[in-house]
């Protein structure tokens, strides 16, 4: 029997995408802060995961492959978390780089824009802070905004420039809901979906997210997430019931400098929900030492 009372993280992110912290990094943080299960999810991209997975066996913390999907729902960007699948697999390797395609193109929109308003070379500027220039994205920016001193942290630059109705934020059509649930389930992975206190949908909207989602194949849903406050983790848990989906639990670290929630320190899951670990405890990757 696996227990929800897992200190289980399995949402953050490393340089291969957004994050500041190596993969290796962030193994290690998670270990100190007591993690007992642990997954890296990069956005749209899994290069990293060969180098998490080695450097949580070296450290005896028992391993989940993990994934961010960027997914286009309703005129918003949801994120559709993949855990447990076939790092190897083909159809997610050529769905993940076709997401990632567009990225490019859009942050060179998104720097003119900025330009307009003032903020000159914001492409270039954002660079410097991309580890992998396919996954250049919306917080590299931030980032760059934050150096040159335009805002004085990434919270404030998105407020400003990089939500929708503000200079800098491009619309970019992500992979379809089924698509990316289809990617991660037929890599034999559990899709998830992510934080979904964030994207401020409608009653009905959400409704409609959760019965697709479910529909095409997916099985769980963030319960206890950094960005979730308490009645938000109450509500989603009502949620996670309602559509027979499990439960999942991930700080959603990105930066020690930038992260409010760190690596480890979220609330337990309750006991009445079906952790996601359950669903794929045979796809877990257990130190041999």
């Amino acid at each position: 029997m696996v227990t929800t009372y897992l200190n289980a993280d399995l949402h953050c992110h490393s340089v291969v995408s957004d994050g500041t912290l190596t993969p290796e990094a962030l193994a290690a943080r998670a270990k100190a802060n007591g993690v007992e299960l642990w997954a890296l999810t990069d956005h749209d991209e899994i290069g990293g995961q060969q180098r998490a997975a080695a450097a949580a066996s070296a450290l005896g913390l028992p391993y989940l492959s993990g994934v961010e999907i960027s997914v286009s729902f309703a005129g918003k960007t949801v994120h559709i978390v993949g855990l447990g699948f076939d790092a190897e697999d083909a159809q997610l390797q050529r769905g993940l780089r076709a997401t990632r395609g567009g990225r490019t193109q859009r942050a060179m929109e998104m720097s003119e824009q900025l330009a307009r308003v003032g903020i000159a070379d914001a492409y270039q500027g954002a660079l410097e802070f991309v580890g992998n220039p396919e996954l250049i994205s919306r917080t590299h920016f931030a980032r760059f905004l934050v150096e040159r001193g335009s805002c004085r942290d990434t919270n404030e630059v998105f407020r400003k420039y990089l939500t929708e109705g503000k200079p800098g934020y491009v619309e970019h059509r992500w992979a379809a809901l089924k698509d990316a649930v289809t990617w991660i389930t037929q890599a034999q992975g559990v899709a998830v979906i992510a934080h979904p206190a964030r994207y401020g949908f409608s009653a009905n909207a959400e409704y409609a997210l959760f019965s697709e989602f479910k529909a095409h194949g997916g099985r769980g849903v963030e319960v206890v997430t950094g960005s979730h406050s308490v009645a938000e983790a109450l509500r989603y848990a009502d949620t996670a019931r309602e559509f027979g989906l499990a439960a999942s639990r991930g700080s959603d670290f990105h930066s020690p400098e930038e992260s409010r929630t760190d690596l480890g320190t979220l609330p337990l899951l309750s006991d009445a929900l079906t952790p996601v670990w359950e669903l794929v405890h045979e796809r877990i990757q257990r130190p041999t030492h």
